[in-house]
């Protein structure tokens, strides 16, 4: 997961986005600890009271003060700590491209120089793409379009589905191949039907730019809007019979194990699976588990009865839409015109060198992490992480242990699940090797393909190979943390605890059990115990290991945490979709909880000292609550509503803290104020 939801966008499963951060704060002393200035109260709006709206209590100082700047759809501190993370990998990649003895740093310096190269860019235009577009203009039959999709797979480009490798959701030890919808040129489904305003508005502008795109290929004005009219059709029609973003998040719903010939006869006549897959590489593959079998036979009738003429300009979109980034400046320009300033209200691109290095980290990210972590990541930083990291998961067991609703069947199955929770802090033990990857200093588009190309005849290689369960799906460097339920584990890169401007020994132990035991290590933890990591067991496989009435009993409680953000109403008239963002809600409030509860064992707790005239427990929650800290663009907001399963950084301080009765006890809540909530309407899960 994932980095607040309105700074950048990646799909991890089960992943979630999370914004921990700290400032150098007035001279006290704690536990051996000096601290010269204290960045909660320095970030506190005072002439709000704590019960009407905690998150402005807490941070609206610190976002008076820090506008958002124009090249980004909103700012936050764990911004900040990403800008000190971009400084040490252009460092990293300066370095690199200077030349070196190591193979993979000079292909890491390679790829750099290329992106920095705009020059060169540009003089190339879309020649490094010749070869695609030309196949595309061959097209005359469906069959010649799927062979024109299975081209684009194993370049890692999508078209008309998404099809990747991950382990078998039943059978954790076994890798699968999923195919899931997909083929959207906007975010989701909703985009295409939605009919508030501000949605509305989106789609009527979205084939302009898909027809200034196909200008810059070179057609002419009316050609260029009657392809992109065709284009609009078809992934309207796409989007038809695609799922909701709430009901993606069913496990169940979207197993559906089939055997090959099984697929092409009950789904998709007009697709031989066998020889698609073995066109992108896979000689032998006995059965794919389809996401959603109603999308793939809506492809089939759209493929069926859509002409080839409006197919072509299909896939001439997607490949130009995901290459553009890499192309030249008129390319990079329109694309960002409607994907950042009209869907996100971004006025400015960010510099180049920084849009290089997420390509650099999307590709070679573990090269730069492995000179990341030898600068930036010593031992007794990480030593203090895993302290903790064991200190919140015993404040679980505890929790389970005392629950009043859960039967001791389940409790001892639970228990035997958290027991089993692999924990991955900082880095990998094992590093990936690039060494094969074809890189060198021509095309800057031609490297990506060719990297994106090795990435995906890697993840094709692990079928039918045991479970590589050391494997790490985000860098070192990441500012992000997720939990997989097929591994029962939860990830905690470096990146997650990096601190601008002070170094990890001067922070108090109330903040960081705030802003990391609960915001990532608490609610990672949760996340194999939310409404989705439930589903699987101790092994990490889907299977159904609650009693009956203990299933009935949690769902009662996930159904009152889902209509308190329903309520909430973050933008114009729309609400958070509370089905959708549960999970999240679940994980930030069982994150809460149980950091809180390892907390009161710490020395600092104990002793109960202030610092600045906060106690320790208010400390706790000041500090879960700079994790938070930030402010979106109104347009980037109402996406996030639209396309994300987290809710607002605004709602995940607080929601969660409205259930919480040390937050009552802490900052004097009353009935009278908006956060209050009555005891019988507050959520109380783990």
């Amino acid at each position: 997961m994932t980095i607040e939801p309105f700074m950048k966008n990646s799909f991890i499963l089960f992943g979630i986005l999370l914004l921990i951060s700290f400032y150098t704060c007035k001279s006290v002393k704690t536990k051996n600890i000096d601290i010269s200035q204290d960045i909660l109260s320095e970030n506190m709006d005072t002439t709000i009271l704590p019960g009407e709206d905690f998150f402005m209590y807490a941070n609206g100082n610190w976002i008076k003060k820090h506008p958002i700047p124009a090249s980004e759809n909103g700012w936050t501190i764990g911004q900040e700590v990403e800008e000190s993370i971009y400084d040490k990998l252009l460092s990293i990649c300066i370095e690199s491209s200077k030349g070196s003895s190591d193979v993979e740093q000079q292909m890491l310096g390679d790829l750099f120089t290329t992106g920095m190269d705009s020059l060169a860019t540009e003089k190339n235009g879309i020649q490094p793409l010749a070869t695609l577009i030309a196949s595309i203009n061959k097209i005359k039959t469906v069959n010649d379009a799927l062979i024109v999709n299975s081209d684009f797979n194993k370049l890692g480009l999508t078209s008309l589905f998404d099809q990747y490798v991950a382990q078998d959701s039943k059978k954790s030890d076994v890798m699968a191949c999923y195919l899931f919808q997909g083929g959207l040129g906007m975010p989701n489904r909703d985009y295409y039907f939605n009919r508030d305003k501000r949605t509305t508005d989106i789609r009527m502008l979205y084939p302009d730019h898909i027809a200034k795109m196909f200008m810059l290929l070179g057609q002419d004005a009316i050609s260029a809007k009657t392809n992109a009219n065709k284009v609009m059709q078809f992934e309207t029609a796409l989007a038809d019979k695609s799922r909701k973003l709430e009901d993606l998040r069913d496990p169940y719903a979207n197993y559906n194990k089939m055997d090959m010939a099984s697929i092409t006869k009950k789904l998709t006549p007009l697709i031989d699976w066998k020889s698609w897959f073995l066109s992108i590489g896979v000689k032998s593959l006995d059965s794919v588990i389809i996401g959603q079998p109603e999308f793939f036979k809506n492809l089939n009738a759209l493929l069926k009865k859509t002409p080839i003429e409006d197919i072509k300009a299909y896939l001439t979109w997607q490949l130009i839409h995901q290459t553009s980034n890499y192309l030249g400046n008129a390319f990079d320009k329109e694309n960002f015109a409607f994907y950042g300033t009209i869907m996100q209200g971004t006025m400015v691109q960010r510099p180049r060198w920084k849009r290089v290095i997420d390509i650099v980290e999307k590709l070679m990210g573990e090269s730069m992490g492995k000179l990341f972590v030898q600068e930036y990541f010593p031992p007794d930083t990480k030593k203090r992480y895993v302290d903790i990291v064991n200190a919140v998961m015993q404040s679980y067991k505890e929790h389970i242990e005392n629950l009043d609703w859960m039967s001791p069947e389940t409790k001892a199955k639970s228990l035997e699940k958290l027991s089993k929770v692999s924990k991955k802090i900082g880095y990998p033990e094992k590093w990936k090797d690039f060494r094969a990857m074809k890189i060198d200093r021509n095309s800057y588009v031609s490297n990506v393909l060719s990297a994106s190309s090795w990435w995906q005849k890697y993840n094709l290689n692990k079928l039918g190979k045991p479970v590589d369960r050391t494997e790490w799906d985000m860098t070192p460097q990441t500012y992000n943390a997720y939990y997989n339920p097929s591994n029962n584990e939860i990830v905690l890169p470096a990146g997650i605890f990096m601190i601008p401007g002070v170094k990890d020994s001067e922070v108090d132990d109330a903040v960081i059990y705030g802003y990391a035991g609960a915001s990532t290590i608490g609610h990672e933890i949760t996340h194999g115990f939310d409404d989705e990591g439930r589903q699987f067991d101790a092994l990490g496989n889907l299977r159904d290991w609650w009693t009956k009435e203990d299933a009935v009993k949690f769902n009662k409680k996930v159904k009152g945490i889902v209509e308190q953000f329903n309520a909430y109403v973050p933008i114009d008239s729309t609400h958070i979709n509370g089905k959708a963002t549960a999970g999240e809600n679940i994980a930030d409030l069982g994150g809460v909880v149980i950091a809180l509860d390892a907390f009161k064992k710490t020395e600092q707790y104990k002793t109960g000292k202030k610092i600045s005239g906060l106690t320790p427990t208010q400390r706790f929650f000041l500090g879960y609550a700079l994790g938070w800290l930030g402010q979106p663009r109104k347009e980037k907001l109402a996406q996030q509503l639209l396309v994300d399963v987290h809710a607002p950084g605004k709602y995940r301080v607080i929601g969660p803290l409205s259930n919480v009765p040390d937050f009552y006890t802490a900052f004097n809540i009353q009935p009278n104020q908006k956060m209050f909530r009555t005891e019988e309407k507050r959520v109380k899960i783990w």
